[in-house]
């Protein structure tokens, strides 16, 4: 579980296919035939559902799996080496 003390974006309001933490939204743009004729798309973004401890209280949010990676990245602490002698 990770605990994030920061408050949820939009107040806690579950927004579908938008991430809580950084707040990322589907991209659109076009689909390119081989004769590069243009039709709309979506790339939708990569959304997990998390269990995190937001100012104490478990809940599941929704958070895109690069924010995900960030900070599972910044809750564990990082070894430093010891300085060596010259």
């Amino acid at each position: 579980m990770i605990f994030y003390s920061s408050i949820v974006r939009n107040g806690g309001v579950v927004m579908s296919r938008v991430c809580q933490i950084s707040g990322k939204k589907p991209m659109s743009g076009n689909r390119r035939s081989h004769s590069l004729r243009a039709t709309r798309r979506k790339w939708n973004v990569n959304l997990q559902k998390v269990h995190v401890v937001v100012d104490g209280k478990p809940q599941t949010i929704k958070v895109s799996a690069r924010a995900l990676k960030t900070l599972k990245g910044n809750t564990k602490t990082k070894k430093t080496a010891a300085p060596t002698e010259a």
